[in-house]
């Protein structure tokens, strides 16, 4: 059996897509870490999901992409071109449908919420939290280095259906929302 550790990285370096070497405190590095610890965050919540349930195909599927998401964010944008994964067509626009299937299922939110509740709800919202550090070091990396939109995009779409789905999970078992105060911005018109 190869090695798993190469020392390559024993000087604060490591490489990226393309083969260029850059400090591990690299923002690239830095979102690539956030995005790998959503990426097992999802796995944690679909640990905590039966095996047959509805959720499992979906949220695997999510956890594919992310691999070729993490790979495109290692690629500098001057050589994604050259990098052979993608990230398939409407990939939004799924998670969007997905989001308004579970939403359409417990109601609208009203509230901001305690997280907690279940287990597979209190997972859900740390999946929550980390796709919003994800999506907040991806900004900043597209500062340095344009990140595509749709990337982007999908982040923010993943933090909201994390959110919806501890609340369809909390319903599902019969526990109550612990509530803290109204969103008093959806009230202004």
């Amino acid at each position: 059996m190869k090695r798993i550790y190469t020392r390559t990285g024993d000087r604060g370096l490591t490489a990226i897509h393309g083969g260029e070497r850059v400090k591990k405190t690299d923002i690239r590095i830095e979102a690539n870490g956030q995005l790998d610890e959503l990426n097992v965050a999802i796995g944690l919540v679909r640990s905590f999901l039966p095996a047959d349930c509805k959720w499992q195909t979906a949220l695997k599927e999510i956890q594919l992409n992310m691999m070729s998401l993490m790979s495109l964010v290692a690629t500098p944008s001057g050589r994604r071109c050259d990098n052979p994964n993608r990230l398939p067509d409407g990939l939004t626009e799924e998670i969007e449908r997905l989001i308004d299937e579970v939403a359409g299922e417990c109601g609208d939110a009203e509230y901001f919420i305690l997280p907690g509740g279940t287990q597979a709800a209190a997972c859900m919202h740390q999946a929550r939290v980390t796709a919003r550090r994800a999506e907040r070091r991806l900004w900043e990396l597209n500062e340095a280095d344009p990140v595509p939109h749709e990337i982007l995009t999908y982040i923010n779409r993943l933090s909201d259906l994390f959110f919806i789905m501890a609340r369809h999970e909390m319903t599902s078992a019969g526990i109550d929302e612990e509530r803290w105060k109204a969103f008093t911005y959806k009230r202004r018109k």
